[in-house]
């Protein structure tokens, strides 16, 4: 049975689990009927970020324009443009073994593409949720349902992958933005075009 956490909780990774490498870290999400005349293209991105909280370069920004870190330590599996359909709509890939030394965090989050533009918001998606699963087994060990609390953000830190006394915990965070992608952009130090 996997541990679902809610808001703010705090769960250890690799205490439980030692042989625990390779972990497959599922995003979701359903759009409602509400029709904004425009399809909702949402896009799962991860943060490598030192010490600071800020990524060391662009490099360490994993997203649809970025797929696979040098390290080969995050892989994020390609933009999914729809969210039709059950389960993961994206999925990264995270190697434990591979983080480099100077990542003390990785932050997954789901923006909507063109949400400006398209007038679209998280308050019109429901059903959001992360799960990690541990490659090895296919077993799931976390999952967090964000629950309905958006209404005006279009971007969502889903949740964070942190070193703690050598051992991997995540944290569910859940917490909201304005502002999409460039927000989270300035918010991790990348500098966006």
């Amino acid at each position: 049975m996997p541990i679902n956490l809610s808001k703010g909780q705090k769960v250890d990774l690799t205490k439980g689990n030692p042989g625990l490498k390779s972990i497959m870290v599922g995003l979701g999400w359903d759009v409602n009927a509400f029709d904004s005349g425009a399809d909702f293209d949402l896009d799962a991105a991860a943060f490598m970020l030192g010490a600071n909280g800020k990524c060391p370069t662009e490099k360490e920004f994993i997203f649809y324009g970025n797929l696979n870190h040098t390290s080969e330590a995050v892989n994020h599996q390609g933009d999914n443009l729809t969210g039709e359909g059950e389960g993961d709509d994206e999925q990264i890939q995270v190697d434990l073994t591979k983080v480099p030394a100077n990542v003390e965090k990785i932050a997954f989050t789901v923006t909507i593409y063109e949400a400006e533009t398209r007038r679209q918001n998280f308050g019109q998606v429901s059903n959001a949720f992360i799960r990690l699963v541990d490659e090895t087994t296919n077993t799931e060990l976390i999952r967090y349902d964000l629950g309905e609390d958006f209404s005006i953000e279009t971007a969502v830190v889903v949740g964070e992958l942190y070193r703690h006394n050598g051992e991997w915990k995540f944290n569910a965070i859940g917490s909201g933005f304005q502002g999409g992608l460039a927000a989270l952009c300035g918010h991790y130090g990348i500098e966006v075009a």
